[in-house]
């Protein structure tokens, strides 16, 4: 079952025919065929590593931004993206595969969510925008950023940074701030069955108010978003352990009630990985979404 919130009728009604009525797939497939381009680009003084995937007949272009692992350019899912119409530049994250730089994460046994690490990271993404910007060689396509967990820092920041960025899709990303994002990790302790033994009450008041085991500023994602005019969209599972989805949707809302254009869409037996294959309907969603919002535009 899939919870569609906050989104208007015509956009539901796109959805329901994306999704039940059969796409020509000569159009968004593979045979009609992909051009792969390696690309190096500087940001910040470092040299990055990444490829464009270039469809034939494309409607959208978007820049994928990681989440917080050691991660090279997302091929499989720039490919997934790529069958479906949409030009996709996927890049090795800072100090990861070939890019340079030094990689800041959990992984070695450092804060990455720092305002420091955060801002450049955007930094990164912001030159690649522009970067895939170059590559379109004059085609009028609009350009997105796609994102996983912790892009939800990253991506409000790098649009605010370049207005080339047209929209943006959030894959399992927090709309609160790092210090209560850890809060929340810190206090679920991986535990998948965590939502079996514990009410939204009892999460929401850890996340407001446990002890910090980090001393730094936070970094609000609202401050950007706030400064934002372009249209999002954040895809979660309700039984995410790394974010709480429901106090996240809550601000989302108050953003939506300042008239942002703002859509979420809930998918109750999910958690936080809402890009597998096996569990298509975000992906579809996603396509969905933009496609209508190219549409919208024309």
């Amino acid at each position: 079952m899939l919870y569609i919130k906050n989104m208007p009728t015509s956009f539901f009604k796109v959805i329901l025919c994306l999704l039940l009525i059969t796409i020509p797939k000569q159009v968004w497939s593979q045979s009609a065929g992909i051009t792969i381009t390696d690309v190096k680009f500087q940001s910040q003084g470092i040299t990055l590593s990444g490829s464009v995937f270039m469809p034939k007949q494309a409607f959208a272009a978007v820049v994928v931004v990681h989440g917080s692992d050691p991660v090279k350019r997302e091929a499989e899912f720039a490919k997934r993206l790529a069958t479906q119409g949409i030009a996709v530049f996927t890049y090795d994250k800072r100090g990861v595969g070939e890019s340079g730089g030094v990689y800041v994460g959990p992984s070695v046994g450092t804060n990455n969510i720092s305002t420091e690490n955060l801002n450049l990271l955007a930094e990164d993404a912001s030159s690649a925008v522009a970067v895939l910007g170059a590559k379109l060689k004059g085609k009028k396509l609009p350009i997105g950023l796609v994102g996983f967990s912790q892009a939800g820092w990253i991506i409000p920041i790098a649009a605010t940074k370049n207005p080339m960025v047209r929209f943006m899709v959030l894959f399992s990303c927090p709309t609160i701030t790092t210090l209560e994002q850890l809060r929340f990790q810190f206090y679920t302790d991986g535990n998948d069955k965590f939502w079996d033994t514990h009410t939204e009450q009892d999460a929401r008041e850890h996340t407001k108010n446990d002890p910090d085991e980090y001393k730094f500023a936070a970094t609000d994602p609202k401050a950007s978003l706030n400064a934002l005019v372009i249209p999002g969209l954040w895809l979660f599972g309700e039984k995410d352990i790394q974010i709480p989805v429901k106090l996240c949707i809550e601000q989302l809302n108050a953003l939506k009630a300042k008239g942002k254009p703002f859509d979420y869409t809930l998918f109750p037996d999910l958690g936080h990985n809402t890009t597998a294959e096996n569990t298509p309907q975000p992906f579809d969603i996603a396509v969905a979404w933009i496609k209508q919002m190219v549409l919208a535009k024309k």
